[in-house]
């Protein structure tokens, strides 16, 4: 039995006086619980808000009442709105990831009578690696049409120029007959009476009242929506084919799992440079004719080749089994070749901030980890407080995700791939250089 005991308290030694494994051991595990607390806090509303989804807006229509609806979707604490003129730039911004939608405001849209039960109508646009965030942003505008339509009925001047424009269109049409037109203008014509003493009689608002903002008028809303939706939305397929299909479930996925695969193969080979220094590996290397340089180099050719060769796989399973085609291969080629650039130097950056194996997995992984989450590799930045967005720019995994899926599904051309792709190889070479200067050669 002492033995045993002495066994184990050799093990708590050896875990006190290896810094860095103990940090991950007890003190890290507190960091990671409150960053993630911090993260699916924003989702709930209960702590710390939730980010806003980037829209792009362009109103066609020009006339007070879009330019109203505009203003409302602005106001709205979940979505930050950008104004485009044109359509054109709006699909551009979503395709390119820029922005998460766009909503077009089409002309014809303020002279939509809603007392006649004509929808409002609407064109949107969703990136379609962000479907999640689209089903939030159609929710938004569905309701801000029924604020429309409960604002416009609550107005007795709104709910009175209504009117009067059906009067007009009674005495023009020719498909009613004297008796069904008598009817109606005897019911408008009692209404719009109604409309014009109800403010001074204090039983609905004129002017820019715009009524009660309570809790009945959402109930009223929602008890007609069987009979009358107040919004037809014309969803657009960005990036469709010949078929008019857009990018297929995989093409979006399979990037990820690329990214996935790299994430694991720097992990390994950080942890196995560690090995090789501390099993005495690297010091018998060194009594070949090798400088220090050439040795890392080595091991950093080997990296990038595996990187290479898992992204090389996944990519022959994404078009062999689930019909996934690049966009562009050379494009391709060039987006994995800078992830693995990119990679190769976290790997080698990695390896110097841990004297054991247990260490170095230790950071390795919660490194990569932070970098998926903050990247969006592990859930849309939308659902995140907003404070994430900034911050994403600094995970390499965002822009891996870009790049590949750039060249796969979003069209980009060799302009748009230089921003991802330059980071990505900045991000390598300098991670190496630093790497490389300050590992650390002693056995431990």
């Amino acid at each position: 039995m002492n033995e045993i005991w002495a066994l184990a308290l050799k093990d708590l030694k050896l875990l006190v006086r290896d810094k860095a494994g103990l940090f991950f051991t007890f003190f890290f595990p507190v960091l990671y619980a409150i960053f993630f607390g911090t993260i699916f806090g924003g989702m709930g509303g209960g702590g710390g808000g939730s980010g806003e989804t980037a829209i792009v807006v362009v109103d066609q229509d020009g006339t007070d009442a879009s330019r109203e609806f505009a203003a409302a979707l602005d106001a709205d604490s979940r979505l930050a709105v950008t104004p485009m003129p044109d359509r054109a730039g709006a699909e551009e911004a979503v395709k390119k990831g820029q922005k998460t939608a766009f909503i077009v405001i089409p002309e014809g849209f303020g002279s939509v009578s809603l007392f006649r039960g004509e929808p409002m109508k609407l064109i949107v646009g969703v990136d379609p690696s962000r479907q999640a965030e689209g089903g939030l942003i159609q929710g938004l505008i569905t309701a801000k049409a029924y604020e429309r339509l409960q604002s416009s009925f609550m107005n007795a001047d709104s709910a009175r120029e209504m009117t009067r424009d059906a009067l007009d269109e009674i005495a023009q049409t020719d498909d009613l007959n004297p008796l069904q037109k008598g009817i109606l203008n005897t019911f408008l014509g009692s209404l719009d009476t109604f409309l014009e003493q109800a403010p001074d009689a204090g039983v609905i608002g004129g002017g820019d009242g715009g009524g009660d903002d309570g809790g009945d008028g959402g109930d009223s809303a929602g008890g007609g929506a069987a009979a009358f939706n107040p919004i037809e939305i014309e969803s657009v397929e960005l990036l469709a084919d010949e078929s008019g299909e857009g990018p297929s479930p995989y093409a979006i996925t399979f990037p990820q799992g690329i990214i996935w695969g790299i994430m694991g193969c720097a992990s390994g080979f950080g942890i196995s440079l560690v090995t090789e220094r501390n099993k005495g590996t690297l010091t018998r290397l060194r009594t070949a004719p090798l400088g220090r340089s050439r040795v890392l180099l080595g091991k950093g050719l080997a990296c990038f080749m595996t990187t290479i060769g898992v992204a090389a796989m996944l990519l022959v399973i994404a078009t062999v089994g689930f019909g996934v085609r690049p966009g562009s291969v050379p494009l391709l080629a060039v987006a994995v070749f800078s992830v693995a650039v990119a990679f190769v130097g976290i790997m080698m950056l990695l390896s110097t901030v841990g004297k054991t194996e247990a260490a170095a997995g230790g950071i390795g992984w919660a490194v990569m980890l932070v970098f998926a989450m903050l990247g969006g590799g592990m859930l849309p930045l939308a659902f995140m407080p907003a404070w994430m967005a900034p911050v994403s720019h600094i995970s390499p995994v965002k822009w891996s995700i870009l790049a590949m899926e750039g060249a796969i599904w979003r069209g980009f051309a060799p302009a748009d791939m230089a921003l991802p792709c330059g980071i990505l190889l900045a991000v390598g070479l300098i991670g190496f250089a630093l790497g490389a200067r300050l590992f650390d050669w002693n056995e431990h």
